[in-house]
């Protein structure tokens, strides 16, 4: 095992590479003004998403009193929030709808060639996660953060072939054949 300076560096190249093949967006930034005796002070929220379009994804949430550091903290919460998201065939395996606080998101499979119908950030994790081809309804309050969370609570719920097989004690060629 190499010590110093040398194995630290081979380290670093490998996380600049980790992070570069990660698809990033930045769904919201909002800026909010506190007043104080010499005027307003400024910070700054980022909502971001970030996915491998390999089926990972992950949403995170800064804040700072600088636009560049806000996003730079989200994007690491996004990072270490990653989950799986099932694609078959470029679309998820089955219709989902689930609820966070009083925003609501139905997903839907769609046939190839469709394309992700979906507004604002269920797109964008969509987008992020490897999904080409998917229907979405948001319904209820269209607040940024609750819809992000409510479509997590769709992945979360979502089963790939293998899950359904073996809840049904069947084998996943009787059931797809």
């Amino acid at each position: 095992m190499e010590h110093g300076r040398e194995g630290n560096r081979d380290r670093n190249r490998d996380r600049d590479y980790e992070q570069k093949e990660f698809v990033e967006k930045l769904v919201r930034l909002n800026r909010t003004a506190k007043v104080v005796k010499g005027g307003r002070r400024f910070s700054f929220s980022a909502l971001t998403i970030v996915g491998d379009r390999k089926g990972n994804v992950g949403y995170g949430f800064g804040k700072a009193n600088d636009v560049s550091e806000a996003i730079r903290k989200s994007m690491d919460k996004a990072r270490r929030n990653m989950v799986k998201l099932p694609v078959k065939n470029g679309t998820i395996p089955h219709e989902i709808q689930a609820e966070f606080k009083s925003s609501c998101v139905l997903l839907k499979p769609a046939c190839s060639g469709t394309g992700i119908i979906a507004g604002g950030p269920v797109r964008a994790i969509m987008e992020a996660g490897g999904v080409t081809d998917v229907l979405s309804k948001s319904i209820g309050a269209s607040n940024q953060i609750n819809v992000i969370r409510a479509t997590f609570e769709c992945i979360a719920g979502l089963m790939d072939a293998k899950a359904v097989a073996k809840n049904r004690g069947k084998a996943i060629k009787d059931l797809w054949g």
